[in-house]
């Protein structure tokens, strides 16, 4: 029976159990040791001091270590995780809060009320949660969590990455952190299968890798999932782009332009297409391919696929390909690829070019011109023994519009490039800029001086999908503005003469 409680005499007795509810996993890790010295703090924003950093756990002493792992074990031998197991959260919390309270009386522990309910939430996160990660997954404004072993752990926060004084136990806490993470979604990992992609039941993507691979303790990186969709009229007010070039994304994303997005590592493309999706009409069917579900779309008719990776024994594997070809039989309006790494690329640009127009994509790279290049590398990856002049043919005739994105060396975010596949030249793939972003230098503050502004390209090869769809005279009135303002609002001429 669940509830065995301690009485002032030290003898447990039963306590009725609580109503069942769905199913929880416990996860019970043993407590941190004792930290003695402090380590850099982490920032909640983006140039503050590091006098100024909020430290994301504080330091707490060897007494109160001492003190939790007397508790935490008492609670151990005390409860009876089965039933604890069928409780909901928050009844298992009150359970684990009431047995806590009991033992501090019990062992003549002397704290005060706070002192008691932060030992409470530390214990509560080692038994339901995932122990000293569970403060930094509930910070939204988080968007990576990098654990490098049992020691260090590294955060990042508005483009910026920061240390933590977040501590495990030791390698064998982490690795049981990361083994209820990955159980989850039917997956192990240990020596045998060293490596292993996951998701949180949040969305957040996860990636494990351990030793003997990982030589210094098991290696755990989240990306968070964001609770609230952003939107473009969010991404300008990040600076991320101008009103201007957010009217223009939003053309692109309803007259259904086939879109690359491209861009290096954290530098928005999820974020972005999932912007860009917001402009689909309800009415369409969409089939989203990814390996680890993130995009967050809105619409009605979605049907999200999501690849899986071979069993212990490398059998049952499906790919981001064999997902992609299948959508082909869907019946879909649109697809949507949440990144495109190999051979699917042949696939897709297949997709955009029989009839599924709007779709979209993401790749690894640095600038329009490079993403042309990893297409035709990715194409090759399939073993397709095609000339190259032909596969640069299929990808002119299929892919419209790329839109290059870029975390830049202050952490912040910026639309780059707005490019369009205009044509084939030869043997070389033609591209036009519709919508650049140009930097200046750097301020004094360490942030990065620029502006976005129209190349003035008045008609794209994209204006005929605009007046079909009745948005050619908005789109020639952004592509065609007279005076262009730096991110700050500031006009052209008054930047230039600051920088």
């Amino acid at each position: 029976m669940f509830g065995k409680r301690i009485t002032s005499a030290g003898s447990p007795q039963p306590r009725p159990v609580a109503p069942q509810a769905p199913a929880l996993q416990p996860r019970v890790s043993a407590p941190p040791p004792p930290t003695t010295q402090p380590t850099p703090s982490a920032g909640v924003g983006q140039a503050p001091s590091k006098a100024e950093r909020k430290p994301i756990a504080r330091v707490r002493s060897k007494e109160y270590y001492e003190v939790k792992t007397t508790v935490f074990s008492a609670l151990i031998d005390t409860i009876d995780l089965t039933a604890l197991s069928k409780l909901d959260p928050e009844t298992a919390r009150e359970e684990i809060r009431d047995i806590v309270v009991e033992i501090v009386a019990i062992k003549s522990v002397v704290m005060s009320i706070a002192e008691q309910e932060e030992l409470f939430q530390d214990i509560c996160n080692d038994v339901l949660g995932y122990g000293p990660l569970e403060p930094l997954l509930a910070r939204d404004e988080i968007s990576d969590i990098m654990v490098n072993g049992c020691n260090t752990t590294y955060i990042e926060i508005k483009g910026k990455v920061e240390p933590t004084n977040v501590r495990f136990a030791d390698n064998a806490q982490l690795m049981n952190i990361c083994q209820r993470i990955v159980s989850q979604v039917g997956r192990r990992v240990d020596e045998s299968s060293p490596i292993c992609d996951a998701r949180l039941p949040d969305g957040s993507r996860v990636n494990v890798i351990v030793p003997p691979l990982a030589i210094d303790g098991p290696s755990l990186t989240i990306r968070k999932f964001k609770r609230d969709r952003l939107t473009l009229d969010q991404l300008v007010q990040l600076n991320t782009v101008t009103p201007e070039g957010r009217t223009l994304l939003g053309i692109i994303g309803r007259v259904r332009c086939n879109v690359i997005i491209s861009g290096g590592t954290g530098s928005g493309k999820t974020t972005l297409l999932n912007c860009l999706t917001g402009y689909i009409d309800s009415d369409e069917r969409i089939i989203t391919c990814e390996d680890s579900a993130e995009l967050q779309l809105q619409q009605p008719h979605v049907v999200r696929l999501e690849t899986r990776p071979p069993n212990i024994e490398g059998q049952g594997e499906i790919t981001m390909r064999d997902l992609v070809k299948n959508c082909l039989r869907m019946r879909p309006d649109r697809i949507v690829v949440g990144e495109v790494r190999g051979p699917e690329a042949f696939d897709l640009l297949q997709a955009m070019n029989t009839g599924h127009d709007g779709s979209m994509g993401t790749l690894h790279s640095n600038s329009a011109r490079e993403c042309i290049s990893r297409l035709e590398s990715m194409i090759l990856m399939g073993g397709y023994d095609l000339p190259a002049k032909t596969i640069r043919e299929m990808i002119v005739s299929s892919v419209d519009v790329i839109i290059q994105a870029a975390r830049l060396r202050d952490g912040s975010r910026k639309i780059t490039q707005v490019t369009e596949v205009v044509g084939l030249e030869g043997d070389v793939v033609t591209l036009q800029d519709l919508f650049i972003y140009e930097i200046f230098g750097e301020e004094a503050d360490g942030g990065i001086s620029g502006r976005h502004r129209s190349t003035g390209i008045s008609r794209p090869y994209f204006w005929d999908k605009a007046r079909y769809f009745g948005e050619d005279q908005r789109l020639t009135e952004i592509l065609t503005a007279g005076e262009v303002l730096d991110e700050h609002g500031r006009p052209l001429g008054e930047c230039v003469a600051q920088s």
